[in-house]
């Protein structure tokens, strides 16, 4: 299995209400400083069934504006998964970190 077909598996993990962090991601593949490719690797990934939304950064910001088509997008999807934002438009990690 490759780097980028582990980091998919293990995002497909992630249950609603919950998010994980690129480098969460990364040390959970076998990679731990492979952070930024966890990010390009979702960035490429077209499969509906890899909620890349719930991926995060270390400090539970959102991807960069249009990752996700319209601005927005990944937060409307949080919510709708049941994950709380902050009013700085962040997630609470210490409310919804998946701990697989």
């Amino acid at each position: 299995m490759t780097f980028y077909d582990a980091v998919l598996e293990i995002v497909r993990r992630i249950p609603k209400g919950k998010v994980a962090t690129y480098g969460q991601i990364a040390a959970l593949a076998g990679s731990p400083r492979a952070s930024r490719i966890v990010g390009s690797a979702l960035c490429r990934c077209k499969d509906p069934s890899v909620p890349c939304h719930r991926v995060v950064n270390r400090l539970g910001g959102m991807a960069p504006q249009g990752t996700f088509g319209l601005p927005g997008e990944q937060e409307r999807r949080l919510l709708e998964d049941g994950v709380s934002l902050r009013p700085d438009h962040t997630v609470d990690l210490k409310a919804h970190r998946w701990q697989p």
